[in-house]
């Protein structure tokens, strides 16, 4: 709880303090007696949404530990956790990347994943149910595919991506907030009225929910990336196996946080074709066994 309560103190006061710098340098007020000032609210909108964004990347490390219960291995304990350490910082070396935090979080189904705010501060994490059930070179290529997201700068990217889509949607909610309380509500004075701040909250969840979609095609483009990185360290057929191993489990109960499944080695269950697959963050199994397949190695 007193992690939960850090973390909204801190994004608060950073919402504060955006909030005083854009006054002091001129663009925090957006509304005039003759509508919109178009450039002040995209400016807004855009250190709202990055900073945002920026927020969650730096914290990612705490509070995937906390979400997933994860335990960073010091010193290792048994041959599991000393094979574990071994492997991740053999590929981290291949990978070109300083050796991330190692640790498990207990999961009876087989997942991993991977966060931090840049490619030499990473958290590589697996569950207790795939340390279990897979064999060292399944392992070995579940490791090898979180590393390739950490190598590939896939945090960095999809937070960049993140802040400026949010950065839109709030721009263009409060668009249509001012064109409800002016032309429908026929609010003529220079301060918005309650009819833009109550569509402006509207538009910012269904445009939230529709562009997160262009976040989540973003998600799987990196997966595909990881995968082929998981197959040039680990071997391709390793990737293959663990892939298909993993979809062996795929109904198995999933505890993995919905914050953290962009990053994990697997997504849960699998969909065929819908508009909630827009939404998924990985692609099905049975396509990215099809494009390691094409892999000309």
């Amino acid at each position: 709880m007193l992690r939960i309560g850090l973390f909204l103190l801190t994004n608060l006061a950073v919402v504060l303090v955006v909030g005083i710098i854009l006054s002091v340098l001129g663009v925090g007020k957006t509304h005039t007696a003759d509508g919109l000032n178009y450039t002040n609210l995209l400016i807004m909108c855009f250190a709202y949404g990055m900073v945002g964004s920026a927020i969650s990347l730096f914290l990612s490390k705490p509070i995937a530990k906390w979400t997933t219960g994860t335990q960073v291995i010091e010193q290792p304990t048994n041959q599991a956790e000393a094979w574990l350490m071994r492997t991740v910082q053999e590929l981290s070396q291949r990978a070109g990347i300083s050796m991330p935090e190692v640790g498990i979080f207990p999961s009876y189904q087989s997942n991993a994943f991977a966060t931090g705010w840049n490619k030499n501060a990473a958290l590589v994490a697996v569950s207790t149910g795939l340390l279990e059930r897979m064999n060292e070179d399944e392992l070995r290529a579940v490791l090898a595919h979180e590393i390739g997201h950490v190598a590939n700068g896939d945090m960095i990217t999809l937070a960049l991506i993140q802040g400026v889509v949010n950065a839109f949607v709030m721009f263009f909610a409060r668009i249509i907030g001012n064109f409800v309380d002016r032309a429908i509500f026929k609010n003529e004075s220079d301060s918005p009225g309650i009819a833009y701040f109550v569509t402006s909250i509207i538009m910012d969840i269904v445009l939230g929910i529709a562009a997160s979609a262009i976040v989540m095609y973003f998600s799987r483009i990196r997966e595909y990336r990881a995968d082929e990185a998981g197959a040039k360290l680990a071997g391709k057929q390793a990737m293959i196996s663990a892939l298909l191993r993993l979809k062996q489990e795929s109904e198995m109960p999933d505890h993995m946080p919905a914050e953290m499944k962009a990053f994990a080695i697997s997504a849960g269950k699998e969909q065929g074709f819908s508009i909630a697959a827009l939404f998924q963050t990985h692609p099905s199994i049975d396509e990215r066994v099809a494009a390691l397949q094409r892999l000309p190695y």
